[in-house]
């Protein structure tokens, strides 16, 4: 039975969450803390209590976006600890991914919080915390087939089709896939998308990008400067890549 504590700055959204976490079955005990500066004094109060004492904590459910010591900010304090708790993160914003994912965060939860992600995260936390645990892998699943790439989308795998993928954007260890319809974070470095799908007609036009030829509209020349037109986004060319993005676009049908 996981011991958790929800931290969030807004008291309506805390306490659904400590409701929500405190319903699932898997939860013995949840309750709230209103800041981080709060949260990490019961978190002390935790360790010096040990793993079986009366105010242990396995996860620790976590808002971004706070006043003072924000999320990240405690998360990255927790690291330093011998034993800290699971961190899971709750947050309205899908930009910290990258952070969280680097602090070894188990999970990621947008808000508005649905009850079914709530409890993937739930599950993510139990397995770790279990005897049997071992480290969680990022890479959940294979694709499918060698035409679509598997992402995670509120706690549901689906599969994007290649040919949807406009361009890729590097962000760390991790890659920022682009569609017509919106974008999806995947764990894989930028260097393996380019190995894996270079015969696909994906291009290297930059260290942090990665375009498919057929969805390039425009190249562009300015004063020296290359750069492509992507939809309705321009992205621009680095010298060491413009002339052989110059030479696949003259042979492209």
């Amino acid at each position: 039975m996981l011991r958790a504590l929800a931290v969030d700055d807004e008291r309506p959204t805390l306490e659904e969450l400590v409701y929500l976490l405190n319903a699932d079955p898997r939860v013995g005990t949840a309750e709230g803390a209103s800041d981080a500066t709060e949260a990490l004094r019961r978190i002390n109060r935790a360790l010096e209590s040990g793993p079986d004492g009366p105010d242990a904590i396995d996860v620790v459910f976590l808002d971004i976006q706070m006043p003072g010591l924000d999320g990240l900010d405690l998360a990255r304090l927790l690291t330093g600890f011998a034993r800290p708790p699971l961190v899971v993160f709750v947050t309205a914003h899908e930009d910290f991914a990258v952070q969280a994912f680097d602090l070894e965060a188990v999970d990621y939860v947008l808000k508005p919080v649905r009850r079914e992600r709530l409890a993937e995260a739930v599950r993510r936390a139990a397995e770790q915390c279990g005897p049997a645990a071992v480290p969680a892998q990022r890479i959940l699943v294979h694709e499918p087939d060698p035409d679509h790439i598997t992402v995670e989308l509120g706690g549901v795998a689906r599969f994007v089709p290649v040919d949807d993928i406009t361009h890729v954007e590097a962000q760390g260890d991790y890659a920022r896939l682009h569609t017509e319809r919106g974008s999806h974070l995947v764990r894989i470095p930028l260097s393996t998308l380019e190995e894996r799908w270079r015969a696909r007609g994906f291009v290297r036009i930059h260290r942090r990008h990665l375009v498919a030829l057929r969805h390039i509209g425009e190249l562009r020349l300015d004063a020296g400067t290359v750069s492509v037109l992507v939809g309705a986004e321009e992205l621009q060319v680095s010298r060491r890549h413009a002339r052989e993005l110059r030479d696949l676009l003259m042979r492209r049908p």
